[in-house]
Protein backbone atom coordinates (compact mmCIF):
# COMPACT_ATOMS: atom_id res chain seq x y z
CA UNK A 1 0.00 0.00 0.00
CA UNK A 2 1.11 3.34 -0.69
CA UNK A 3 -1.12 6.60 0.25
CA UNK A 4 -3.70 3.79 0.66
CA UNK A 5 -3.78 2.84 -2.78
CA UNK A 6 -2.52 -1.13 -3.54
CA UNK A 7 0.57 -2.09 -5.13
CA UNK A 8 2.27 -5.13 -6.49
CA UNK A 9 5.53 -4.75 -6.65
CA UNK A 10 7.50 -7.84 -8.87
CA UNK A 11 10.75 -8.18 -11.00
CA UNK A 12 10.93 -8.61 -15.09
CA UNK A 13 13.13 -10.90 -16.79
CA UNK A 14 15.94 -8.62 -16.35
CA UNK A 15 15.57 -8.46 -12.41
CA UNK A 16 14.58 -5.12 -12.64
CA UNK A 17 12.03 -3.97 -9.94
CA UNK A 18 8.47 -2.79 -11.59
CA UNK A 19 5.13 -1.49 -9.60
CA UNK A 20 1.86 -1.11 -10.91
CA UNK A 21 -1.75 -0.74 -9.34
CA UNK A 22 -2.39 -4.02 -7.92
CA UNK A 23 -5.76 -4.22 -10.20
CA UNK A 24 -5.59 -5.56 -13.67
CA UNK A 25 -7.71 -3.36 -16.04
CA UNK A 26 -9.97 -6.01 -17.58
CA UNK A 27 -11.97 -7.22 -14.06
CA UNK A 28 -10.10 -5.79 -11.62
CA UNK A 29 -8.68 -9.08 -10.27
CA UNK A 30 -5.35 -8.45 -7.76
CA UNK A 31 -2.44 -9.13 -10.39
CA UNK A 32 -0.60 -9.82 -6.63
CA UNK A 33 -2.13 -12.82 -6.38
CA UNK A 34 -0.87 -13.63 -9.85
CA UNK A 35 2.55 -14.65 -11.59
CA UNK A 36 5.34 -13.25 -13.23
CA UNK A 37 5.39 -13.56 -16.68
CA UNK A 38 8.89 -12.80 -18.82
CA UNK A 39 8.58 -8.75 -18.37
CA UNK A 40 5.61 -8.44 -16.83
CA UNK A 41 3.19 -10.18 -14.68
CA UNK A 42 -0.37 -12.14 -15.13
CA UNK A 43 -3.43 -11.38 -13.96
CA UNK A 44 -5.00 -15.12 -12.22
CA UNK A 45 -8.20 -14.37 -13.55
CA UNK A 46 -7.92 -14.42 -17.21
CA UNK A 47 -4.24 -14.05 -17.70
CA UNK A 48 -4.50 -11.07 -19.14
CA UNK A 49 -0.55 -9.48 -19.02
CA UNK A 50 0.89 -6.44 -18.37
CA UNK A 51 4.51 -5.15 -18.86
CA UNK A 52 6.40 -3.44 -16.33
CA UNK A 53 5.22 0.16 -17.75
CA UNK A 54 1.55 -1.22 -17.31
CA UNK A 55 1.05 -2.02 -21.07
CA UNK A 56 -1.00 -4.72 -22.10
CA UNK A 57 1.54 -7.64 -22.94
CA UNK A 58 -0.74 -10.48 -23.70
CA UNK A 59 -4.54 -11.01 -24.31
CA UNK A 60 -4.88 -15.12 -24.63
CA UNK A 61 -8.69 -14.88 -25.08
CA UNK A 62 -8.30 -12.83 -27.94
CA UNK A 63 -5.21 -14.79 -29.36
CA UNK A 64 -2.67 -11.52 -29.26
CA UNK A 65 0.59 -10.58 -28.13
CA UNK A 66 2.87 -7.70 -27.71
CA UNK A 67 1.87 -4.82 -30.22
CA UNK A 68 -1.11 -7.06 -31.18
CA UNK A 69 -2.69 -6.55 -27.78
CA UNK A 70 -1.76 -2.89 -27.85
CA UNK A 71 -2.60 -1.79 -31.23
CA UNK A 72 -6.45 -3.94 -30.34
CA UNK A 73 -6.69 -1.66 -27.14
CA UNK A 74 -5.13 1.34 -27.79
CA UNK A 75 -4.79 3.18 -23.83
CA UNK A 76 -5.65 0.08 -21.97
CA UNK A 77 -3.08 0.35 -18.99
CA UNK A 78 -2.40 -0.57 -15.66
CA UNK A 79 -1.02 2.68 -13.87
CA UNK A 80 2.66 2.17 -13.54
CA UNK A 81 5.15 3.69 -9.99
CA UNK A 82 8.66 4.59 -10.83
CA UNK A 83 11.07 2.69 -9.00
CA UNK A 84 14.63 2.77 -7.04
CA UNK A 85 16.94 0.51 -6.01
CA UNK A 86 19.40 1.58 -3.65
CA UNK A 87 21.76 0.14 -0.59
CA UNK A 88 19.36 -3.13 -0.50
CA UNK A 89 16.25 -1.03 -0.56
CA UNK A 90 13.58 -0.55 -3.12
CA UNK A 91 11.65 2.97 -3.06
CA UNK A 92 8.94 3.15 -4.93
CA UNK A 93 7.08 6.46 -5.80
CA UNK A 94 3.59 7.11 -4.21
CA UNK A 95 2.00 8.92 -7.22
CA UNK A 96 1.37 6.46 -10.74
CA UNK A 97 3.42 7.92 -13.55
CA UNK A 98 5.36 9.97 -11.60
CA UNK A 99 8.46 10.20 -13.58
CA UNK A 100 12.05 8.53 -12.35
CA UNK A 101 13.59 11.74 -10.80
CA UNK A 102 16.77 11.96 -8.95
CA UNK A 103 16.92 8.34 -6.52
CA UNK A 104 16.31 8.78 -2.55
CA UNK A 105 18.95 10.41 -0.50
CA UNK A 106 21.35 7.00 0.81
CA UNK A 107 21.41 5.92 4.60
CA UNK A 108 24.33 7.72 6.25
CA UNK A 109 26.97 4.95 7.11
CA UNK A 110 25.03 1.95 5.87
CA UNK A 111 28.18 -0.96 4.74
CA UNK A 112 30.76 1.91 5.37
CA UNK A 113 34.14 0.65 7.13
CA UNK A 114 33.91 0.93 10.81
CA UNK A 115 30.65 0.86 11.14
CA UNK A 116 27.86 -1.57 12.24
CA UNK A 117 24.83 -1.31 11.10
CA UNK A 118 21.08 -3.05 11.39
CA UNK A 119 17.80 -2.20 9.88
CA UNK A 120 14.06 -1.70 11.68
CA UNK A 121 10.71 -1.78 9.69
CA UNK A 122 7.85 -0.58 11.83
CA UNK A 123 4.21 -0.20 11.08
CA UNK A 124 2.80 2.82 12.84
CA UNK A 125 -0.70 3.46 13.94
CA UNK A 126 0.03 7.47 13.09
CA UNK A 127 0.39 9.50 10.39
CA UNK A 128 4.03 10.67 8.84
CA UNK A 129 4.34 13.79 10.30
CA UNK A 130 3.39 12.18 13.69
CA UNK A 131 6.37 10.00 13.51
CA UNK A 132 8.26 12.36 12.60
CA UNK A 133 7.87 14.16 15.39
CA UNK A 134 8.01 11.65 17.59
CA UNK A 135 11.61 10.52 16.60
CA UNK A 136 12.96 13.99 16.67
CA UNK A 137 11.71 15.12 19.90
CA UNK A 138 13.66 14.79 23.33
CA UNK A 139 10.94 15.71 25.58
CA UNK A 140 8.85 12.41 25.27
CA UNK A 141 11.82 9.74 25.92
CA UNK A 142 12.21 11.22 29.47
CA UNK A 143 8.64 9.66 29.93
CA UNK A 144 7.94 7.07 27.46
CA UNK A 145 11.20 5.38 27.59
CA UNK A 146 12.23 6.74 31.22
CA UNK A 147 15.54 4.73 32.56
CA UNK A 148 15.77 2.79 29.39
CA UNK A 149 16.90 5.85 27.16
CA UNK A 150 16.54 9.22 29.19
CA UNK A 151 15.38 10.10 32.58
CA UNK A 152 13.60 13.25 33.93
CA UNK A 153 16.59 15.12 35.56
CA UNK A 154 15.39 18.91 35.26
CA UNK A 155 18.45 20.07 34.02
CA UNK A 156 18.40 22.96 31.94
CA UNK A 157 19.84 21.66 27.69
CA UNK A 158 20.91 24.50 25.67
CA UNK A 159 19.42 24.08 21.95
CA UNK A 160 20.03 25.54 18.54
CA UNK A 161 17.51 25.50 16.07
CA UNK A 162 17.79 25.98 12.14
CA UNK A 163 16.11 25.94 8.90
CA UNK A 164 18.26 24.25 6.28
CA UNK A 165 17.62 23.91 2.67
CA UNK A 166 16.16 20.34 2.81
CA UNK A 167 14.54 20.49 6.18
CA UNK A 168 14.61 22.15 9.88
CA UNK A 169 17.48 20.62 12.49
CA UNK A 170 18.12 20.92 15.80
CA UNK A 171 21.55 20.71 18.18
CA UNK A 172 21.76 20.31 21.88
CA UNK A 173 24.39 20.88 24.33
CA UNK A 174 25.21 19.92 27.79
CA UNK A 175 22.66 17.33 27.65
CA UNK A 176 22.19 14.87 30.49
CA UNK A 177 22.99 11.11 29.92
CA UNK A 178 22.80 9.55 33.88
CA UNK A 179 20.15 7.32 34.58
CA UNK A 180 19.51 6.15 31.24
CA UNK A 181 20.67 1.94 30.28
CA UNK A 182 21.43 2.92 26.96
CA UNK A 183 23.98 5.47 27.69
CA UNK A 184 24.93 3.61 30.53
CA UNK A 185 26.00 0.22 28.21
CA UNK A 186 27.11 2.01 24.93
CA UNK A 187 28.42 5.33 25.66
CA UNK A 188 32.35 6.12 27.06
CA UNK A 189 32.02 7.80 29.64
CA UNK A 190 33.67 11.83 30.61
CA UNK A 191 33.46 14.66 27.37
CA UNK A 192 30.76 16.48 25.90
CA UNK A 193 28.34 14.64 23.66
CA UNK A 194 27.19 16.39 20.57
CA UNK A 195 23.71 15.53 20.01
CA UNK A 196 21.55 16.61 16.42
CA UNK A 197 18.33 16.15 15.43
CA UNK A 198 17.46 16.47 11.87
CA UNK A 199 14.19 16.58 9.61
CA UNK A 200 14.90 15.83 5.92
CA UNK A 201 11.96 17.00 3.44
CA UNK A 202 9.42 15.37 3.04
CA UNK A 203 10.02 12.15 4.93
CA UNK A 204 12.63 11.28 6.75
CA UNK A 205 14.66 12.15 10.24
CA UNK A 206 18.33 11.64 11.28
CA UNK A 207 19.64 11.76 14.84
CA UNK A 208 23.38 11.66 15.12
CA UNK A 209 25.26 11.20 18.30
CA UNK A 210 28.99 11.87 18.49
CA UNK A 211 31.17 11.35 21.07
CA UNK A 212 35.28 13.35 22.39
CA UNK A 213 37.02 9.91 21.85
CA UNK A 214 35.51 8.96 17.86
CA UNK A 215 32.31 6.86 19.39
CA UNK A 216 29.06 7.86 17.17
CA UNK A 217 25.20 6.91 16.60
CA UNK A 218 22.94 7.71 13.64
CA UNK A 219 19.48 6.78 13.46
CA UNK A 220 17.92 7.62 10.17
CA UNK A 221 14.57 6.32 9.78
CA UNK A 222 12.32 6.71 6.55
CA UNK A 223 8.51 7.22 6.59
CA UNK A 224 6.01 5.80 4.48
CA UNK A 225 2.47 6.56 4.28
CA UNK A 226 0.36 3.33 3.81
CA UNK A 227 -2.97 4.61 4.66
CA UNK A 228 -5.36 7.02 6.95
CA UNK A 229 -3.33 6.89 10.22
CA UNK A 230 -1.21 4.08 8.95
CA UNK A 231 3.06 4.63 8.43
CA UNK A 232 5.61 2.10 7.59
CA UNK A 233 9.01 3.35 8.71
CA UNK A 234 11.92 1.91 7.40
CA UNK A 235 14.82 2.92 10.34
CA UNK A 236 18.85 1.90 9.76
CA UNK A 237 20.90 2.30 12.98
CA UNK A 238 24.32 2.58 12.06
CA UNK A 239 27.11 3.04 15.60
CA UNK A 240 30.74 3.54 15.06
CA UNK A 241 32.41 1.49 18.11
CA UNK A 242 35.66 0.73 16.67
CA UNK A 243 36.63 -3.59 17.34
CA UNK A 244 33.45 -3.80 19.05
CA UNK A 245 30.66 -3.51 16.62
CA UNK A 246 29.27 -7.05 16.97
CA UNK A 247 29.31 -7.19 20.57
CA UNK A 248 27.51 -3.64 20.95
CA UNK A 249 25.02 -4.63 18.06
CA UNK A 250 24.39 -7.60 20.36
CA UNK A 251 22.83 -4.92 23.34
CA UNK A 252 21.77 -2.22 21.21
CA UNK A 253 19.59 -4.39 18.33
CA UNK A 254 17.37 -5.62 21.03
CA UNK A 255 17.08 -2.69 23.31
CA UNK A 256 16.36 -0.38 20.28
CA UNK A 257 13.49 -3.02 19.25
CA UNK A 258 11.97 -2.56 22.55
CA UNK A 259 12.77 1.61 22.76
CA UNK A 260 10.71 1.43 19.66
CA UNK A 261 7.82 -0.54 20.66
CA UNK A 262 7.78 1.68 23.10
CA UNK A 263 6.84 4.37 20.70
CA UNK A 264 4.44 2.63 18.55
CA UNK A 265 2.12 1.73 21.62
CA UNK A 266 2.30 5.52 22.56
CA UNK A 267 0.97 6.56 19.18
CA UNK A 268 -1.67 4.08 18.97
CA UNK A 269 -2.65 5.43 21.89
CA UNK A 270 -2.72 9.17 20.62
CA UNK A 271 -4.75 7.93 17.75
CA UNK A 272 -7.06 5.76 19.23
CA UNK A 273 -7.84 9.10 21.89
CA UNK A 274 -8.75 11.24 18.98
CA UNK A 275 -10.79 8.55 17.14
CA UNK A 276 -12.75 8.10 20.49
CA UNK A 277 -13.60 11.67 20.68
CA UNK A 278 -14.40 11.80 17.11
CA UNK A 279 -16.81 8.99 17.48
CA UNK A 280 -18.44 10.79 19.88
CA UNK A 281 -19.03 13.94 17.94
CA UNK A 282 -16.67 16.17 20.05
CA UNK A 283 -15.62 19.09 17.76
CA UNK A 284 -12.09 18.74 17.13
CA UNK A 285 -9.23 20.85 18.61
CA UNK A 286 -6.30 22.20 17.51
CA UNK A 287 -2.56 20.51 19.08
CA UNK A 288 -1.28 23.12 21.67
CA UNK A 289 2.82 23.36 20.89
CA UNK A 290 4.85 25.27 23.37
CA UNK A 291 8.77 26.65 22.96
CA UNK A 292 9.65 22.96 24.11
CA UNK A 293 8.23 21.83 20.61
CA UNK A 294 11.59 22.30 19.12
CA UNK A 295 10.85 20.79 15.67
CA UNK A 296 7.28 19.64 15.39
CA UNK A 297 5.71 22.40 13.96
CA UNK A 298 8.10 23.06 11.43
CA UNK A 299 8.11 19.63 9.98
CA UNK A 300 4.42 20.33 9.99
CA UNK A 301 4.64 23.83 7.89
CA UNK A 302 6.89 22.52 5.54
CA UNK A 303 5.10 19.31 4.97
CA UNK A 304 2.11 21.55 4.24
CA UNK A 305 4.06 23.98 2.06
CA UNK A 306 5.76 21.05 -0.26
CA UNK A 307 1.45 19.49 -0.50
CA UNK A 308 0.12 22.50 -1.68
CA UNK A 309 3.16 23.79 -3.88
CA UNK A 310 4.39 26.31 -2.00
CA UNK A 311 7.93 27.32 -1.69
CA UNK A 312 8.98 25.96 1.65
CA UNK A 313 10.76 27.60 4.66
CA UNK A 314 13.52 29.41 3.57
CA UNK A 315 17.03 28.88 5.25
CA UNK A 316 17.45 31.13 8.41
CA UNK A 317 19.35 32.03 10.73
CA UNK A 318 19.94 29.47 14.40
CA UNK A 319 17.40 30.31 17.15
CA UNK A 320 18.79 30.03 20.44
CA UNK A 321 16.67 28.23 22.99
CA UNK A 322 16.50 25.97 26.37
CA UNK A 323 14.28 22.90 27.09
CA UNK A 324 14.53 21.03 30.10
CA UNK A 325 15.13 17.01 30.40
Amino acid sequence: MLSGVPVVLFRDADGRARALQDRCAHRHAPLSAGRTCGDGIECPYHGWTWDGDGRLAALPAAGLRGDACRAAHPGLTVPAHAVHESQGFVWVASLSGAAPDAPPLPFPHLDEPQWTSFVMTTRFAGDVETCLENFLDCPHATTVHRYWFRAPTARPVGASVCRLDDGVQASFREEPREKSLVWWLLAPGGGEMQHTDRFIAPARSQVDYRFPNGWAYSITSSCTEVGDDETVVTTVMSFRTPGIGPLVRLYFEPLSRMIIRQDVRIIAARSHNRERFREAGVPPRAEASTQADLLGPLIARWRHDLACGREPLAVAPARETRIYL
